[in-house]
């Protein structure tokens, strides 16, 4: 009778594997999960793209955020020469002095809040458009199934929902703010911070993106995070090409509806493996 020979004591266990297989079998499974996030948002343009009622439901959020941002811009714009008025600028400074300070604030302002427009965009949008995102969530949800929702009030949910997204814009508008000025570093805020940028932008949106399969299961916005960063490869995969869509012109009124389904996708994936550790 054969007996299967004996792999003896260099058999490839987890401890004596060759470091440099362990470090590819590692780099080979993060590129995985990153494909595997790419996957989750393109299944998400499939989705919007077979039901174009979910697509019309899911644009109109970023619509009225566009046009309450452009009204605000307007307005600020025809109200900077007021705003400028009660600059304290000493009277007897010379005439174009003075007018070159006005412009340089007045530049100023209207940077500023163009800047704060881009980086909150796509936040108060999905703030605003909590119920047609819900709405979304649900039917791709539903459409694979049953769904172990929570016993939780739907008052306790919203007023969750609306702490956890306050706090994201708060994260997001901190953030922004912090890595804008770490950018007028020379070279590495050129390079290195811009790379961290979008990094934590996507992040803080992909938080956002699975939000409501985690809420119908009354997770918590740590939960999230927690969930997320067991799966990082995935989750960065799915958001960073989300983020970066959603900072061209009108990008985010096409991209936001499937990215929502997408984030459905990627949510009850990590959540798979969530429940099980």
């Amino acid at each position: 009778m054969s007996h299967a020979a004996d792999p003896g004591p260099y058999a490839p266990t987890p401890h004596n594997v060759d470091p440099d297989r362990r470090a590819n079998a590692h780099i080979e499974a993060e590129e995985r999960g990153v494909l595997a996030g790419i996957r989750a948002l393109g299944a998400g343009f499939r989705i919007i793209i077979r039901s174009p009622r979910l697509l019309v439901i899911g644009m109109l959020p970023a619509l009225i955020t566009g046009i309450l941002y452009t009204a605000a811009l307007i307005t600020l714009l025809f109200k900077l020469d007021e705003l400028m008025g009660v600059l304290p600028i000493p009277e007897d400074w010379p005439s174009a002095l003075e007018t070159i300070v006005r412009v340089l604030a007045a530049g100023a302002i209207g940077s500023a809040a163009v800047f704060l427009a881009i980086i909150t965009f796509t936040t108060v949008t999905l703030l605003i458009g909590g119920p047609f995102y819900e709405h979304i969530a649900e039917k791709v949800e539903d459409s694979f199934g049953e769904v172990p929702e929570a016993e939780i009030s739907g008052i306790r949910l919203f007023l969750r929902g609306l702490r956890d997204s306050a706090l994201l814009l708060f994260l997001s508008v901190l953030c922004a703010i912090l890595l804008f000025c770490a950018g007028l570093i020379p070279v590495i805020g050129q390079s290195v911070i811009l790379v961290v940028t979008i990094g934590v932008g996507a992040w803080l949106l992909c938080l956002e993106l699975v939000g409501i399969p985690f809420a119908r299961r009354g997770l918590k916005l740590e939960d999230r995070h927690r969930a997320l960063r067991r799966h990082w490869p995935r989750a960065l995969g799915f958001a960073v090409p989300v983020y970066l869509l959603c900072t061209f012109p009108g990008g985010a009124i096409i991209v936001m509806p499937a990215a929502v389904a997408g984030g459905t996708i990627l949510a009850r994936n990590v959540l798979a493996t969530y429940a099980t550790q």
